[in-house]
C-alpha cells in the first residue's frame, strides 16, 4: 500500500499550528496527553555504592549509583547502573529506561553495546515509581504529596521521563561521557517515555522509540490495534486526566502523534517496529515518521529517507535524520534492534 494514500485516507484535519513553534506544540501535548513534568529538584545528589573497573573482562567500568532527588520538602532515591567502556576518549552513551534492573538483561545486551564503543546509564522504571495508580509511591509521592489535583498533572510517563533528564544532569558531570552524544531509549511504554524525554530536553542528541505504538510514535487516527480507549482504560495513570476525554473520541484530538515526533527536529530520531506487533501498528508508526519529516524539511534537512510503500520485515532506513527499521517478530527489544540503532548512530 502507498503511504501517501494511507495518510490521505485518514483525512487529518488542518490543526493550524506552526510546527516551528515548538513551545506551543509541546505545551499542547503536556496539557492534553502526558501532563506536565515536575520542576527541577531542590535537591539532587548521588553516590556510587558499587564499582568494578574491570567489568566485562576489563573492557568497561561498572558503577551502581544511588540518586536522590528532593521536591516539596520530601526526598526519594533510586539506583542507576552505569556501564562505560574503558577508553581514553569521551564516550557516546544511552540513557536507557528498562523494565528490570538486571545488567545484562534480555532487553539489554550489555557486552555487545560496550564492544561497539557505547556506554549505558540504565534504570528500572519501577524503582522510580511503581507502574500503578499509586501516586504516594517513590517519586510520585515526592511530586504529589497530596495526590494529583489538576487534570494536567503529569502521569507516570512524565515522571519516568523526568528521571531520564536528571540522569542527563548527572552525565554532564562525568568527564568520561560525551554529553553531546546522549541518546534517550526505551521500549513499549518506556519508548513513549523516551520520546517525551527527548521532546522536553534538547540535550538529547538522539531519541529512540522501540515499539511504542499508541500514544507514542504511532499516529492515532486510523490506527489498528490499541486505541486511546484501550490504553486509558487499562493505564490511566500513565497520562494526565485530560487524555481520558479522547476515548472513542479521537477525532477531537487537537494534535496527532507525528507532531509529537516533530518536536525532536532537527535532532536525530529513530523509530523501530516489529512486523507482528499489530497492537502497536507498524504502519501507523511508519506513517508518523513520514509526516514528521515535514518539520525536518522545513529546517532544510532530511527527515525520513524511506520509501513510498510500507516497508517489509528487515528493511531499514538510515540516511536521514529520522531512522527507521521493521524486523520480523513480536513486541520485544532485541539485539537486532540495538545493532540497528548503533549502525544508525555510527553514521552520524
Amino acid at each position: 500500500m502507498m503511504v501517501n494514500k494511507y495518510i490521505e485516507d485518514i483525512n487529518l484535519p488542518d490543526f493550524g499550528y506552526d510546527l516551528s513553534n515548538k513551545k506551543e506544540i509541546l505545551d499542547l501535548f503536556l496539557q492534553e496527553e502526558y501532563g506536565y513534568l515536575p520542576p527541577l529538584p531542590n535537591i539532587f545528589k548521588w553516590d556510587a555504592t558499587e564499582e568494578n573497573k574491570v567489568y566485562l573482562r576489563g573492557s568497561a567500568t561498572y558503577k551502581k549509583i544511588i540518586m536522590t532527588v528532593g521536591l516539596n520538602g520530601r526526598e526519594c532515591s533510586f539506583p542507576v547502573i552505569s556501564v562505560i567502556p574503558n577508553t581514553n576518549q569521551k564516550v557516546p552513551f544511552f540513557v536507557f529506561a528498562n523494565f528490570r534492573d538486571a545488567v545484562p538483561d534480555r532487553y539489554y545486551p550489555t557486552e555487545e553495546i560496550i564492544d561497539r564503543g557505547y556506554g549505558v546509564l540504565s534504570f528500572c522504571y519501577q524503582d522510580v515509581t511503581k507502574d500503578n495508580d499509586d501516586f504516594t509511591d517513590g517519586l510520585a509521592g515526592v511530586v504529589y504529596p497530596n495526590g494529583r489535583q489538576e487534570p494536567t498533572d503529569g502521569g507516570k510517563i512524565s515522571l519516568w521521563a523526568w528521571v531520564m533528564c536528571r540522569i542527563l544532569d548527572y552525565a554532564q558531570d562525568q568527564e568520561e561521557l560525551d554529553i553531546t552524544k546522549a541518546t534517550a531509549i526505551g521500549h513499549s511504554r518506556l519508548g513513549k517515555t523516551a520520546l517525551l524525554a527527548g521532546a522536553v530536553d534538547d540535550r538529547f542528541y538522539c531519541t529512540i522509540s522501540n515499539d511504542s505504538g499508541c500514544s507514542g510514535a504511532a499516529i492515532t487516527r486510523g490506527k489498528r490495534g490499541e486505541t486511546i480507549k484501550d490504553i486509558y482504560t487499562n493505564f490511566p495513570y500513565w497520562f494526565c486526566e485530560n487524555y481520558g476525554k479522547y476515548m472513542n473520541n479521537e477525532d477531537k484530538l487537537p494534535f496527532e502523534q507525528n507532531m509529537f515526533l516533530s518536536l525532536i527536529a532537527p535532532r536525530l530520531l529513530y523509530v523501530a517496529s516489529a512486523q507482528e506487533d499489530i497492537w502497536a501498528d507498524p504502519q501507523a508508526e511508519y506513517a508518523s515518521c513520514v509526516m514528521a519529516s515535514s518539520a525536518y524539511k522545513a529546517m532544510g534537512i532530511d527527515g525520513l529517507v524511506g520509501k513510498d510503500t510500507f516497508p517489509q520485515a528487515d528493511e531499514h532506513f538510515h540516511k536521514g535524520n529520522i531512522g527507521y527499521h521493521i524486523r520480523k517478530g513480536t513486541h520485544y527489544l532485541s539485539r537486532y534492534d540495538w545493532n540497528m540503532f548503533m549502525d544508525f548512530l555510527d553514521k552520524k
